[in-house]
């Protein structure tokens, strides 16, 4: 899935919802603790904006922030980084390298076997159950 997405601005913010497009197109967070849970059953976290299989839920643990944790992408995932330098903080941003939907951060405090830490955006993935 190589495939790069652009569209204008006003069709990423027809197709979403409007926390969605300001957190995945305009760089925003939604606030801790109020997306809903997402199910604990097999399947891939999914890009909103474009479908990219972003990561499996075997991948997923309760990082106790408030926002999806993982501790990879799934394999093969178009999960592109670069350095975040917003709010006088020096992070690592998480974008789907597809469309360039800002999905987060990722942080060097996770669990094994990776020690990673991706806080992703809860409204910037669909979860797809496995069949």
């Amino acid at each position: 899935m190589s495939d790069k997405i652009e569209k204008p601005d006003d069709a990423w913010r027809a197709q979403l919802s409007p926390l969605a497009y300001k957190v995945t197109r305009k760089h925003g967070t939604e606030r801790a603790f109020t997306h809903d849970d997402f199910p604990k059953a097999p399947g891939l976290y999914r890009c909103v904006c474009c479908g990219a299989p972003l990561f499996d839920q075997a991948t997923k643990f309760d990082s106790g922030t408030g926002w999806p944790s993982f501790y990879a992408p799934a394999e093969g995932a178009p999960v592109g980084e670069k350095q975040d330098n917003s709010w006088f903080m020096r992070r690592t941003e998480v974008h789907c390298a597809r469309c360039d939907a800002h999905l987060g951060h990722v942080f060097p405090d996770g669990p094994a076997p990776t020690g990673l830490r991706y806080c992703i955006n809860g409204v910037a993935l669909e979860f797809q159950p496995q069949d």
